[in-house]
């Protein structure tokens, strides 16, 4: 009875940080499956800095 759980993140952004972090090759041959957990903890790290990037930009205050 176990669900599945949805991506927060879309195919196209986890495939633009997969080729920013070098591994997009690996992703292609092998898919998802086929990389390696560091890669993965490395991928959540970037995108977790990238919304924190885009949260400050848009919570500075506008003069």
């Amino acid at each position: 009875m176990s669900r599945r759980r949805r991506g927060m993140m879309s195919e196209t952004f986890k495939d633009e940080l997969a080729k920013d972090l070098g591994f997009y090759d690996t992703v292609q041959r092998e898919g998802w499956g086929g990389i390696r957990a560091k890669d993965a903890g490395n991928m959540v790290k970037r995108a977790i800095q990238l919304a924190e990037q885009q949260l400050s930009n848009s919570s500075s205050p506008r003069r």
